[in-house]
This record gives structure tokens, sequence and C-alpha cells, in this order.
């Protein structure tokens, strides 16, 4: 009965989602694409391999997920890897890391006749659903077909949890069927069980993010570009990279710039906006407060009086770290909960990070304790310590080693997942 009102909600709220996406539609006109696929209409896929689906909502989840899918086309060949996400960010980034090595699509609404759908269409043996996304008809059609469901890499936020609970017995039949929960740690672990989730289902495997692996190949392209900049600055450049940022901070990274090129004037800034749709008003921006701006789109070249440059690219981010001495991972001098900071550390770059890092609580915590992360509050504090980072040698060192050791020390969550996937797989009778 719970369900069947979430899902007459649902319905009525329909209309106000379509309205959202040609809101959207107007940043992004990838968003007036695959409607179809929103609501189930999607070509059936092959019936050659047994399907594996993995859900990654947004660009994180499509980059954290990807040691996964990664791994498991090398463990599991016979399966073939559907991936849905439910942005055109997202579906460029899967196109940037596999091209067509998987099937892609947008995940259904979760409306019953759009999974009916889906499922029809896919008939998937297996469902691995990324970090927190919970959809409560979703889990109970794949329930009712028999096929299993984890979450993997699984968080929750005290914050969510919260939510959750007030709709507790919608979210309580939910997890109960899902076959396994695999959380980043216990913590999560304890608020999933808390919101109604049988204890034996739960697995405490750590964070994949941990289990990023860089390639040699990502590494010499990375030094390649750095020995161009370098070149074309006709000075050895100190290379400070401001990743995933928001509109929102952005002002105050280029405060912080503008005052820290003053005593650094071999100082470049690398600048990458969380969402592509935004690489223009960055540019603006940036002109706007007196900055030579380069697109890295367009030319990679930088000449000497280069000072920003934009980092208009999808899957290249690894590349850019690589190529930067000190990292600032947006999302987190304004309210959004932070990005994922493992990715700048597990190359040995210092990280700097805002206070608002909820997304990351148990990660940003345990990299400060480490000494591999600076938490800064403003941007007078992101001056300041980039300043230290530049010019006191040994705490420069002692933050990249720390970075990198606390990385390294957590690895292994990606074999415990490996292994549980193999298991719920052998006990499908799909």
């Amino acid at each position: 009965m719970v369900r069947f009102i979430y899902s007459l909600l649902l319905y009525i709220f329909i209309p106000f989602a379509i309205l959202r996406l040609i809101w959207r539609l107007k940043k992004n006109h990838a968003y007036g694409r695959r409607w179809n696929e929103r609501f189930g209409f999607i070509k059936p896929l092959p019936r050659d391999k047994p399907i594996i689906w993995v859900h990654a909502v947004s660009v994180g989840e499509t980059i954290a997920s990807a040691p996964l899918v990664m791994a498991l086309m090398k463990s599991h060949p016979a399966y073939r890897i559907l991936i849905t996400t439910m942005t055109p960010t997202a579906s460029d980034q899967v196109t940037a890391i596999y091209g067509d090595r998987v099937e892609h699509k947008y995940m259904p609404y979760d409306l019953p006749d759009a999974l009916y759908r889906y499922l029809n269409r896919t008939m998937p043996t297996l469902v691995i659903i990324f970090e927190t996304e919970l959809w409560p008809n979703t889990v109970a059609a794949c329930k009712k077909r028999g096929i299993p469901v984890i979450i993997a890499n699984a968080r929750l936020s005290e914050r969510s949890a919260k939510g959750y609970q007030r709709i507790g017995r919608l979210t309580r039949n939910m997890l109960n069927q899902l076959s396994v929960v695999a959380c980043q740690n216990r913590e999560d672990g304890k608020r999933f069980v808390r919101l109604g989730l049988n204890v034996e289902k739960l697995q405490i495997t750590g964070s994949v993010k941990f289990d990023i692996n860089i390639t040699a190949e990502t590494l010499n392209a990375a030094k390649a570009m750095r020995a161009n900049w370098d070149a074309g600055f006709s000075r050895k450049a100190q290379v400070l990279i401001a990743a995933s940022t928001h509109q929102e901070e952005e002002q105050l990274i280029i405060n912080a710039f503008i005052n820290l090129k003053k005593q650094h004037p071999n100082l470049l800034l690398v600048v990458v906006p969380r969402h592509l749709e935004r690489f223009d008003s960055f540019y603006d921006l940036a002109c706007n407060n007196g900055l030579t701006v380069k697109r890295y789109n367009q030319d990679t070249k930088v000449t000497p009086n280069t000072q920003v440059i934009l980092g208009d690219v999808m899957g290249e981010m690894m590349k850019l770290y690589a190529a930067s001495d000190i990292a600032f991972v947006g999302g987190s001098l304004v309210e959004r909960g932070g990005h994922n900071m493992l990715e700048p550390a597990v190359l040995g770059l210092p990280v700097l990070s805002g206070p608002h890092t909820f997304n990351f609580h148990n990660i940003s915590t345990s990299l400060e304790q480490a000494g591999g992360l600076i938490f800064v509050n403003n941007s007078e504090e992101l001056a300041t310590e980039v300043d230290r980072l530049l010019t006191d040698v040994d705490h420069y060192e002692n933050t990249k080693k720390r970075a990198k050791q606390f990385v390294n020390a957590n690895r292994g969550a990606l074999a415990r997942l490996l292994e549980i996937i193999t298991k719920v797989l052998a006990n499908s009778h799909h």
C-alpha cells in the first residue's frame, strides 16, 4: 500500500520532471535527447550474453565505479555490462572511459510501467547500484523477477538517513529486498541497519575509491603535457589545480590565485568546473577578472603570459591532476558536500578542501588526520596554505608522502566487492 501511494505520487510529479528536463535543456542541449530511455522505451539488448546492470547516477559515481566495471569485464568476460546514468555529463563520461565496450542507457524513472518495459528489454542477471541510489520500485521489480540487487560502495550520511527515516516503512521494505549492501565503513553500515536492513545482508568492504589504478599511459601523457607547459611558460611552472569547482566558489579561488601570483609569479592555475555546461561561464569570469585564460580543449600550448588553463574536457581529470603540484577539490567552499579527494591523493598531491565535505566525511577526516589533506575555510586561508606548500619544501614533501600512503594503506575494497559479486552470481538462477 505504501509503495502504491509512492508510485501514485511519482505519476503525479511526472509533468514536473518533464518541465525540469526542459528547463535543464537551456543549459545543456543533451537533456533534450533520449527521453524515451527515461520511460523504459529502449531497443532490446542482445541476448548472446547474460547482463550485469551497473547504475552510476552522475559523473562522480561513474568515475568511482570504473575500477569495478573494468575488473568485472576482466573476471567475468561471459557477461555483457550495461551502465545506466541519470545525466548527460555522466553519459559522456561513460563513452570517454569505455567507448563501445559496454552498453549504455539512461536509468528509467522509478515508475512501475517504465521498469516493466526496461527489465523486459534488458533482462539483467544482476543489478549493482553504486553508492546511494535507492529506488523502491526498481528494487521491488527486480525482487519480483528474482534479480539480485547489490548496493556497492554504499554510503549513507546522517542527513540522508534522516530523509529515508521519514518514509520508514517504504525504506525498510526496500532494504530487505536487497541481496547485499556493501558499505564503505561501519558508521554508514550502522545507519542502514537503523533504517531496517537485516544485519546479515550488510558487508563492510571499504571504499573502492581507494583502488584507483593510474595507467602508465596517463602518467606519461601527463609528464609530456607538463613539460610542454614548462616550455611554453619559458620557466618552470608551479601548478595549482582546482578540480570539480562550483559556480559560487570560483570567484574565491580566483581571488586566492591573484593574491598568490604576487609572491609566486610562476604559478599556473588549472580549473576544471564540475559541470561541462559551465565551462563558458568560468571562462568569462576569469577573463572579467583580468586573467589570461587558455582553453585546454582548443589549445594546450601555454605562453609566458598564460595564467589560467580551463580544463574544458571530459575524462581527463587524472591526467590533469598528474600534471599538477597541488590540488584543491571543489564543492567544498560551498555546501555541496565536496568531491573525491582520493584522486589527487593517490598521485601524491597535497590536497586542499573547503569545510563542506559531508559526502566524503569519513574519507576527508581520515585523510586530514593522516596529514594528506588541509582544510581551508575561505579564500584567504586557501592562499595562505598554498603559499606555505610552495615555500616550505619539507611541509610540501611530507603532505605529498602522507596523502599517497593513506590511499595505499586503505586499498582492497575492490577485491572484497568482486568476491561478493561472484558469490551472488553463483547463487543466481538466471
